[in-house]
């Protein structure tokens, strides 16, 4: 997906080979606000019967922080509160809230500038962060307005015509910076302490697009968001979201301690990373003798251990010994939350080791910003403003050309700055740096030979390993599908793209027509809705935000002829190159 600068740059002379794709690459340039034609169901039931449950479902996921429905939070078992942001006038609409759902309404104790400049332990009990416009939200256990969910979400109202629906919610992603210090993870107060990955400059480009095509060039809302995204990008490049030395950005939760919301329904996930690791210690120690580990919330829960011969009695065990996760992997933890990648085995085991990497993801999305931001500032005239953020992009690209590319694998790596090396995991975030346009034609075609590693019969998977995270072989996920294409797409791998376009809708029209549901994963492989993730929450979420939004825009630039044809089953590929890439199983 191209921005602002699309037609400032000509770059790709593989594209210029394919000029229909000038229109298909930016795949926001031309979102009518008409939603999607009938005819884009190719005569298929399946097909309309889903853009039927598509289109009902925006309302059925939309929520606002002055209603019943929008209080709730699942993931934790405290009476609704909502929180105000302190000095903020109480809307009228809160008074009738609260007298309709008789919930609590209080303020928060200070005014928030920046993550991490607030103790948000001392905010209890955890609740709802106002925001003042209508939202959609993913669905199921996640009942707020989520960072990256949300771009995967305002693609598809684009695409179904919900235009000012769309632009609330970029809006409230300006209130949020405004009055909480970030675009938060969500718009609960446990998430004060992280953002997620940056898209608030792709949100804007996206609505403003849409606006212009619906004959609305509205420069004072670019101006404004101008200003916005360019808070929300210095956020990412200073202390301490900098990777070491590189110049490159890292993931960084300033909190302390347990994710609240993993303490609830995410499997005693910190019990298993305990146990993990005293039979996979690593280097460093993440966890060790409790009495050697400092007390307080930074260092969690206390595990007991005890070996005992098998089959024996209790007479037969050792004495009990008590151990605690270091508070070192709970700031690896919670960065990787603030990735969005939680959990995979990506940054190490249970993603201990997060902010210890310049990733590939955020550095490309840092770069789409740079390039957003130059594309805005050359439509608002601020001359002086477009060559700055030309020279922070470039310069941002021989840096990733740097640290993260290999150039014997053909893929782009995460780098671990502390130990000064590049990673091994094959990741497909490698897709990244074609989505934004960073990676060279050189570099695309080289990614392109390595499609059959993460390539299944349901689209592309996470990884090569299986490690009972959600988040690694064999699951795939939506927002990921239609990064990919759209780097193949941009790049003039339009049969690479119809392909994996295919495999992924057809998979999601298969499934529901058994279940008639969207979820928010699938076993790629298995070609099902059928989880079992073992590392993280249980639950595959129906709803589902993101995945209604791809599912739209993968459609819409599928040709008619194949879009007929998604309710067909699609046997598994696997070629000479996929066999040697079979995944490495976690134990």
């Amino acid at each position: 997906m191209q921005g602002f600068w699309s037609g400032a740059k000509k770059r790709r002379s593989r594209i210029h080979r394919v000029p229909a794709l000038a229109v298909a690459i930016v795949t926001l340039i031309c979102i009518a606000a008409l939603g999607q034609s009938p005819e884009r169901s190719g005569g298929n039931a399946g097909v309309q019967e889903i853009l039927a449950y598509i289109h009902s479902g925006w309302d059925s996921l939309t929520r606002s922080t002055t209603s019943c429905s929008g209080i709730s939070d699942p993931k934790v078992s405290v009476a609704p509160v909502l929180y105000l942001p302190a000095s903020f006038g109480k809307p009228s609409e809160v008074d009738q809230m609260q007298r309709d759902c008789g919930i609590r309404v209080v303020y928060l104790p200070q005014v928030i500038h920046q993550l991490g400049t607030n103790e948000v332990d001392s905010i209890q009990p955890p609740g709802l962060l106002y925001l003042k416009n209508k939202y959609v939200v993913p669905g199921g256990r996640f009942n707020e307005m989520y960072g990256w969910d949300s771009y995967f979400i305002i693609r598809g109202l684009l695409r179904d015509g919900r235009v000012e629906l769309a632009r609330g919610m970029v809006e409230n992603f300006f209130f949020e910076i405004e009055h909480y210090g970030a675009v938060l993870n969500a718009n609960r107060t446990y998430y004060l302490t992280r953002s997620q990955p940056p898209f608030l400059s792709s949100m804007v480009v996206a609505v403003h697009e849409a606006q212009k095509a619906a004959g609305q060039d509205d420069r004072a809302w670019l101006e404004k968001a101008y200003g916005y995204v360019k808070r929300d990008y210095v956020m990412w490049t200073q202390d301490p979201h900098l990777a070491g030395s590189t110049g490159l950005s890292r993931y960084y939760d300033f909190g302390e301690g347990p994710a609240m919301e993993a303490l609830q329904d995410e499997n005693d996930i910190y019990r298993q990373v305990a146990a993990y690791f005293l039979f996979h210690p690593a280097v460093p120690a993440v966890e060790g003798e409790a009495v050697d580990v400092p007390d307080g919330r930074a260092s969690g829960s206390t595990y007991s251990v005890r070996v005992c011969s098998a089959g024996q009695s209790q007479s037969s065990c050792e004495a009990e010994h008590f151990v605690k996760l270091k508070p070192d992997y709970y700031k690896g933890d919670r960065s990787m939350r603030e990735s969005g990648f939680d959990i995979s085995f990506r940054f190490g085991p249970y993603g201990v080791a997060t902010h210890h990497y310049a990733p590939v993801c955020l550095n490309s999305l840092l770069f789409k910003t740079e390039r957003d931001l130059e594309g805005m500032s050359r439509l608002l005239g601020k001359t002086s403003d477009t060559l700055h953020w030309q020279s922070l992009a470039e310069a941002r690209k021989r840096l990733v050309q740097k640290y993260l590319w290999n150039e014997r694998q053909g893929l782009f790596f995460d780098y671990d700055f502390e130990n000064n090396r590049r990673s091994s995991y094959r990741y497909a975030t490698t897709f990244y740096p074609l989505w934004a346009g960073l990676a060279s034609d050189a570099q695309a075609r080289a990614v392109m030979k390595n499609l059959a590693v993460f390539e299944r019969a349901g689209g592309i998977s996470m990884s090569v390993q299986q490690t009972q995270g959600q988040w690694d072989y064999p699951f795939g996920w939506a927002p990921i599908q239609l990064l990919a294409v759209e780097g193949m797409r941009r790049y003039g791998y339009n049969a690479e793209g119809d392909r994996v376009s295919t495999e992924f809708l057809s998979m999601v029209v298969q499934n529901f027509e058994r279940d008639k549901t969207i979820r928010e994963k699938y076993n790629v492989v298995t070609r099902s809705s059928e989880t079992k993730v073992k590392a993280g929450y249980a639950a595959n979420v129906i709803g589902f935000g993101w995945t209604n939004g791809t599912f739209l825009e993968l459609l819409h630039w599928l040709p008619a002829e194949k879009v007929s044809h998604l309710a067909q089953p699609i046997l598994p590929r696997l070629t000479n190159q996929a066999a040697r890439a079979s995944p490495t199983r976690f134990h």
